[in-house]
């Protein structure tokens, strides 16, 4: 019994010098904010060896939905990250079709947005990955 009462001393001395996470000064870097408009219309970030690419022009690529034009994705994402959107650009990939076995089914399409932000803004959430 001797064993375990020591290691259980040494244990609660270690969490006693822990400091919270407040006092070393960690903080959140999300950028998103909540938008209604933004809720509605961007789906995701479309994360390809593509897309990663185009980040390196101050583009990024977002799934939207079918519904989305230039002008309301501008104000989305405006609103949603904070940032100036100089173009914005859609393409609509079209539904492919999936043979499983004897099954044949679809895939759905996608409408997705390259959207183009001024020099020197970045939108944060793409940051993680490279």
């Amino acid at each position: 019994m001797a064993l375990f009462s020591k290691t259980t001393a040494k244990k609660k001395g270690r969490a006693a010098k822990k400091a919270p996470a407040k006092v070393l000064g960690m903080k959140k870097t999300l950028t998103v904010k909540e938008s209604p408009l933004a809720m509605k219309l961007l789906s995701r970030p479309r994360i390809t060896e593509k897309s990663y690419a185009l980040n390196a022009l101050n583009q990024y690529v977002f799934v939207v939905a079918k519904e989305a034009t230039k002008h309301s994705v501008k104000r989305a994402i405006e609103e949603a990250y904070a940032v100036n959107v100089e173009k914005v650009r859609i393409v609509c990939l079209p539904a492919k079709t999936r043979v499983f076995g004897k099954n044949v089914g679809t895939r759905s399409g996608v409408k997705k947005a390259i959207v183009s932000v001024a020099k020197g803004q970045t939108i944060e959430l793409f940051k993680s990955g490279m």
